[in-house]
């Protein structure tokens, strides 16, 4: 067809929708038909701030929640308790952040950071139990002597009470297309001797996904020239060990350590029939496999050191991912089959040295923070063909096996001053260095130097009103996989390689500001503007192929609100809504035709919207919710398209948070029959100017999605 930049790919296919195909699945993107996957309906914040529970005051310069504030909920985790607080929602930056860097999670334990990469914010909340959390502080981070917070932050205040434990169990299935879901939750054990804070956890991350319809090809006048029958289905698991332990080893000298291991488990397979208006039908089965085991390591060790506190944090981190996809056509008038394979083993590891030397001076704050960084990416790819024989030959493929490696350095001086009783200002400056070095058939070295640094206020006028707005002078993190070729097979399309990436740069400006209403609940308004440099897309070669590659300036404009309302004090006891909501306005300049367009991919606007009612003096609650998302096309070279689930997934819960000790929650998801969406088009040749060669479309049905978990301590 033309969009394979050269490379042979012996699917022989008219046509194939980009189905969250291997690619995608190994750039991180995941169908949201593995849809809906979010977990069940659960009890979300309520209501007013502690000291004075019932009128929502706060206390200092934030706010604080006491246990007893939660009571009604019958939590059994700091997760359970967070997510209940009004207006707030948890920021996730995992493994794909830039290094360490800065405090940018939103969430504190004990006013520390969350050091590990590889558990989220709601993984190491989950594993600690209710019976530990002393209060919960919601205040600005600029007032906070942590650089890069900003906005809304959780202070989680625990004191282990003993040893206990804990466990979670989710199993579920979908009226169509998949296997149950048996083997999903976890169960943790937290506790303490001596000085030692101890927690172990064993989790298995479990779903099932799947969808099935039709997928209609027309050519470019419109005209139905095929009719493909498909029935998608698949499922991964994630089953992990974590540690996480802490000694004290005096009241001024602490040290934690991490340690977990893990494999994943993934599987996909799609079976097609398709039914040509002219030509024999056609059986195609296109399979993907993929497993690997991955690791994590990571410490710090605060101690006093002069007029200040020395932290010194290291972190290394290892994944390896073995992937194969095939795709085999079969006729039904005699001709021999049709196919390819293509796997690819990758080496993923990063490994981070880090310290942090704070003092106070000036009536302010400061902090010297200095780290190293070394990340790589060995890849080894291969390319087959079916031959008439039946055996799959190997076709050569050298562009998509190599290395490639980072080695970074930063330096940031930080300073946090509260200017007066009401106004906080945190600024940061510094710059990092760094080297990128390619091995394989494009071998290639370089040097980077980036200026870094943020300035931000913060207005704290006490009672019931808060803002914040910040400037960040930003480094992404480059996605290393681009810079070699790999393969969709199901789509008929390759990635060429490129050895010239450039990391995006950007200057970032985020305003929040909170209102609390008591005990009616709380609203929080965000305005984010990023203006890039450097901005990342599908870009055209001279070859005639395309790869992932620098395309110039960018700029997008997000706005959100964040609300609950709590109808106690009308006499609505324990009846809350909870709303999120984003709008987003994208704009680059499509490197193929010239013309401004969204960010490929990106979400345009979100909007989740929850009901919740804890029946007042009985265990009961129950509720319901809806989703929907929509996403903006993307653009290639041949093709343009545009993927997504919905319009709207609407779901319902009934909870009972004490039946024999435990608590059982029982959900109904996709209610109202969303569908997996899916529409491209192909064109004869380059766009904008060649003809179109046809258009697919697809609505295929998810169904209903059943679940229950089991949740309780022990």
């Amino acid at each position: 067809m033309g969009n394979t930049g050269g490379t042979i790919i012996a699917s022989h296919r008219l046509n194939g929708p980009a189905r969250w195909s291997a690619a995608m699945l190994l750039a991180g993107t995941a169908s949201a038909a593995f849809a809906q996957e979010k977990p069940p309906a659960a009890p979300k914040g309520d209501g007013a701030p502690s000291v004075n529970v019932a009128d929502g005051t706060g206390q200092g310069r934030g706010t604080v929640y006491e246990p007893a504030y939660f009571a009604q909920f019958a939590p059994r985790n700091a997760l359970d308790m967070v997510a209940r607080i009004p207006g707030f929602v948890i920021t996730e930056e995992r493994g794909s952040a830039r290094g360490l860097g800065q405090a940018s999670q939103n969430v504190l334990i004990n006013g520390e950071r969350l050091s590990s990469k590889s558990d989220s914010a709601r993984d190491q909340l989950q594993r600690i139990p209710a019976s530990d959390v002393v209060r919960i502080e919601i205040v600005d981070g600029t007032v906070l002597d942590i650089p890069g917070l900003t906005g809304q932050v959780a202070n989680v205040v625990i004191q282990r009470a003993g040893s206990s434990g804990q466990f979670r169990y989710t199993t579920g299935f979908r009226a169509h297309n998949t296997k149950a879901q048996l083997y999903g939750g976890e169960i943790s054990l937290t506790g303490s001797s001596g000085a030692l804070d101890y927690t172990v956890a064993l989790s298995n991350g479990n779903q099932r996904f799947g969808a099935d319809g039709d997928i209609l090809i027309t050519d470019g006048r419109g005209q139905l020239i095929e009719t493909q029958a498909t029935k998608f289905s698949g499922g991964f698991d994630n089953p992990q060990l974590s540690t996480r332990f802490t000694y004290k080893f005096s009241n001024s000298v602490l040290a934690n350590l991490n340690l977990k291991y893990g494999e994943d488990f993934f599987f996909e397979e799609t079976p097609e029939l398709a039914t040509p208006l002219d030509g024999p039908r056609r059986s195609r089965l296109a399979e993907a496999r993929e497993r690997g085991p991955e690791y994590e390591i990571g410490g710090d060790i605060e101690f006093p050191l002069g007029p200040g506190k020395m932290k010194l944090i290291a972190l290394e981190r290892f994944e390896r991912d073995e992937f194969q996809s095939s795709v085999i056509d079969s006729f039904d008038d005699g001709s021999l089959p049709r196919g390819s394979r293509f796997t690819q083993t990758n080496g993923i590891g990063e490994r981070i040295g880090r310290f942090e030397y704070g003092w106070r001076m000036f009536a302010a704050d400061w902090q010297l923070a200095g780290e190293a960084a070394f990340n790589r990416l060995d890849r080894a790819s291969g390319l087959f063909r079916l031959s008439p024989e039946g055996e799959f030959v190997i076709v050569p493929f050298p562009a998509g096996t190599g290395g490639v490696t980072e080695d970074r350095y930063e330096a940031i001086l930080s300073v946090s001053k509260q200017v007066t009783r009401t106004i906080a200002l945190q600024a940061t400056a510094g710059g990092e260095y760094s080297r990128i070095e390619q091995t394989g058939v494009a071998a290639n070295s370089r040097t980077f130097q980036r200026p870094k640094g943020s300035l931000s206020l913060a207005w704290t006028p006490g009672g019931k009103f808060d803002a914040s707005v910040k400037v960040t002078r930003k480094v992404g993190q480059l996605s290393f996989g681009d810079f070699l070729a790999s393969v969709a097979l199901d789509d008929d399309n390759q990635n060429a390689g490129n050895n010239a990436l450039r990391p995006v740069q950007s200057w970032d400006l985020d305003i929040e500001a909170n209102r609390r209403f008591g005990p009616w609940g709380s609203l929080k308004l965000e305005y984010s503007y990023r203006d890039f440099e450097d901005f990342i897309d599908f870009f055209p070669l001279d070859n005639g192929g395309e790869a992932r590659g620098n395309i110039g300036d960018a700029q997008s404009t997000r706005m959100s609100v964040t609300g609950t309302l709590k109808l106690d004090p009308i006499g609505a006891r324990g009846v809350r809504f909870d709303v999120n909501a984003s709008k987003a306005w994208l704009s680059v300049t499509d490197p193929f035709t010239g013309l401004d367009r969204p960010f490929s991919n990106n979400t345009i606007d979100y909007v989740e919207a929850n009901v919740r009612h804890d029946v007042a003096g009985s265990d009961w609650a129950y509720g319901a919710g809806l989703f929907s998302n929509d996403n903006a096309p993307y653009s290639r070279r041949f093709e343009i398209g545009r993927f997504g689930e919905g319009p709207t997934f609407v779901d319902a819960f009934v909870e009972n948070k004490d039946v024999y000790g435990l608590t059982l929650n029982a959900s109904v998801a996709n209610i109202f029959g969303a569908t997996q969406n899916f529409e491209r088009t192909l064109f004869a040749g380059p766009r904008p100017t060649e003809e179109i060669l046809f258009r697919e479309t697809s609505r295929r049905r998810i169904g209903p999605i059943f679940r229950l978990t089991v949740s309780g301590n022990f």
